[in-house]
């Protein structure tokens, strides 16, 4: 399960610095927790000119994990990075620093299910969502997919059976690099990667499915639910791994349901549970929200 964390927000202070020349930067980290680490991050930010917008930190009683989100500004990536590499080494950080204001280059997969592609091209349109599509890649033809407008973005048919499944991937993975795509999202692919290429997106690649797993996997899993009379419908967003559907959960939510609800219904409001669920999980991933911990997540939720 995802584990939310505390949010201190500057906006004052941002507003009154923020301007031309200010770039914006996300630093997130994690690392063994120990007494000093805040001090000695906002220290070295300030020594470097850095102001300060937002900062998330989370302590993991379980592990001793400390994980932390900073979104400041101040100078060029570069000068930061070389100000914060002593802290890092000092407390043996896993960390990375990237600009704000720089959108996340992001592949989207999909099958025939549009709702999901539609809604995010939609936010990504609206400005909701910090990404950049550069490609879309499907197992079924473009006229399959439905009416979705696709604009200027790359459509690219693969089809995957059973002898074909790991020359297709290799060029999905050839596309990935030429593309340099920081995020892989499965928007309604019905598609299972192999564990190598799962390996090779860890950590950045998402899918969606719903959460009736394990007890309704396979087709129609919302007519099997119905008539089970289920209460609770819902969907979850993970990331990809070896293990089917068992990656780090980002985000899940729930609809309550009645008797009088039909398969026809059913379906329908899993699609909207499903569509919400994948738009937070890829906001909060392109945003640097999403820490891994082990099995688990850290979202530092907007």
């Amino acid at each position: 399960m995802p584990v939310l964390a505390t949010t201190t927000r500057l906006a004052g202070r941002a507003s009154a610095r923020y301007g031309p020349g200010m770039a914006r930067h996300i630093l997130t980290l994690s690392c063994q927790d120990r007494p000093g680490i805040v001090a000695a991050v906002s220290s070295r930010l300030a020594e470097g000119g850095a102001n300060i917008l937002e900062a998330n930190q989370f302590d993991d009683l379980e592990t001793g994990r400390f994980f932390m989100r900073v979104l400041f500004d101040g100078a060029d990536d570069a000068d930061h990075g070389a100000n914060l590499a002593p802290v890092a080494a000092r407390f043996g950080m896993d960390w990375a620093l990237r600009g704000a204001d720089t959108p996340m280059k992001v592949l989207l997969l999909v099958s025939k299910f549009d709702h999901c592609l539609t809604d995010l091209l939609y936010r990504w349109r609206s400005g909701e969502l910090a990404m950049e599509p550069v490609a879309i890649v499907s197992n079924h033809p473009r006229s399959a997919i439905g009416p979705v407008d696709l604009g200027d973005i790359p459509f690219h048919h693969l089809p995957v059976t059973p002898t074909t499944k790991m020359d297709q991937e290799a060029r999905l993975l050839a596309l990935i690099e030429a593309e340099g795509v920081e995020l892989v999202v499965l928007a309604r692919y019905m598609q299972v990667l192999s564990d190598g290429l799962a390996a090779k997106l860890a950590g950045r690649c998402i899918n969606i499915h719903h959460s009736f797993l394990p007890g309704f996997k396979g087709a129609k899993p919302y007519h099997q639910a119905h008539a089970r009379g289920v209460k609770l419908i819902g969907a979850t967003a993970h990331y990809v791994t070896g293990d089917l559907d068992e990656g780090p959960i980002i985000e899940q939510d729930v609809e309550r349901i009645s008797h009088s609800d039909t398969p026809d219904m059913l379906v329908a409001k899993g699609r909207d549970i499903e569509r919400r669920v994948l738009a937070r999980a890829v906001a909060w991933h392109v945003e640097q929200r999403v820490l891994p911990n082990g099995k688990k997540t850290v979202v530092f939720r907007r």
